[in-house]
């Protein structure tokens, strides 16, 4: 399964947003991550739909949105329209999960559903057909630079389990306190897409984006 990285512009400088992001671009990354936040499903309020129409124009890389937001299936015509590739939404905070996801698809995009720390795996095993990413938080959502929480890698590696048990090589994304000290051992547990704010938009853009690359494509 290839690898990905997916970094989060939640931690770049906003008032050089287009220049990190080409920065990343340049060094190698694949997706770039535009996180949601609306004040109510997480205390934090990011940006929306007029910070990723502007994004979307100036890059082609894969804009995987994460909405952490109240139901979130009102918006997705808009995060369809402003140029999302993947829309992820938080199991915790839809009516009806199926049907969001079956409804981010009927746009032509990719689905994703994502769980706090604190839900367990077992909620997703209804679900596992119906999406084409997971993500597993692995820091409490709604603040950057949080540390990776522990229990996460057994997370992983059982989400992996029951995918592989039912044949399916489904993406799992993680997103929290992912570092270069840290990262093999997410691998290794099976995740292949993965979000770093600090540990790529702090320092060298560049540099950080290769030293992550060099790791994930052993």
């Amino acid at each position: 399964m290839k690898n990905y990285l997916s970094p989060s512009i939640l931690s770049a400088d906003f008032a050089h947003l287009g220049d990190d992001i080409r920065r990343a671009q340049e060094a190698g990354t694949q997706y770039l991550h535009y996180d949601v936040m609306d004040g109510l499903f997480v205390p934090s309020i990011s940006f929306g739909m007029p910070v990723l129409e502007s994004v979307r124009k100036i890059t082609d890389l894969v804009l995987d949105v994460h909405l952490m937001i109240v139901d979130p299936e009102r918006y997705i015509d808009e995060f369809a329209r402003c140029g999302a590739d993947i829309i992820t939404v938080h199991y915790e905070a839809c009516k009806d999960i199926k049907k969001t996801l079956r409804a981010i698809r009927e746009k032509g995009i990719r689905a994703g559903v994502t769980i706090k720390p604190k839900t367990p795996n077992s909620v997703l095993a209804d679900l596992l057909d119906e999406a084409d990413m997971i993500l597993l938080m692995t820091v409490e959502p709604g603040f950057g630079g949080q540390a990776y929480i522990p229990e996460s890698t057994q997370k992983i590696r059982e989400l992996r389990a029951m995918l592989d048990a039912r044949g399916l090589d489904t993406d799992i994304e993680v997103d929290g306190g992912i570092k270069k000290e840290n990262l093999q051992m997410v691998l290794d547990a099976g995740a292949n897409v993965i979000v770093a704010g600090s540990a790529i938009f702090k320092g060298d853009i560049g540099q950080n984006v290769r030293d992550f690359l060099e790791i994930m494509e052993k």
